[in-house]
């Protein structure tokens, strides 16, 4: 079937199953690499897009369900507000292996939409994403920082 998605802010068409995930749509048919395939069960978060500024788990999201919605990626992500993350991020040192980290950076813009000055409980229950190299304190660090308060 035909859809037509907006994927950071532009309307793009991608021929798919009704039951395509959309991190296979983004990945594969509109390429967009950035968001990542990690688990296939949305535990590990390395998938995370935002649907209508709501941070999502893509690979288990059928991307018919996406139509009619505003879809953002990492891609997409220095056009929003919180585009100053991914200077925290770098200032923060967070990377390591750097797979998880275009998850981890959508997860946290979505917090910091809802949430501009989250405490360290706030990110520590919204950032669910999984980091197998541990970065945990650096990505807590790089969130305050990117909400205007002092790292701890």
């Amino acid at each position: 079937m035909k859809i037509i998605l907006q994927v950071n802010g532009q309307a793009r068409a991608a021929e798919v199953d009704a039951d395509t995930p959309l991190l296979w749509t983004l990945r594969e048919e509109l390429g967009l690499p950035g968001t990542k395939f990690g688990c296939g069960v949305a535990q590990c978060g390395a998938c995370t897009v935002h649907l209508n500024g709501v941070a999502t788990r893509s690979c288990v999201y059928p991307a018919s369900a996406a139509v009619g919605q505003a879809v953002t990626t990492i891609e997409g992500l220095a056009a929003t507000p919180q585009a100053r993350l991914q200077q925290a991020w770098v200032d923060e040192q967070v990377s390591q292996c750097g797979y998880c980290q275009s998850g981890m950076l959508m997860a946290a813009a979505a917090l910091l939409e809802a949430k501009p000055r989250p405490s360290a409980a706030d990110i520590d229950a919204a950032m669910t994403n999984i980091c197998r190299c541990g970065t945990y304190p650096r990505v807590r660090r790089a969130i305050l920082r990117a909400s205007g308060q002092t790292p701890a």
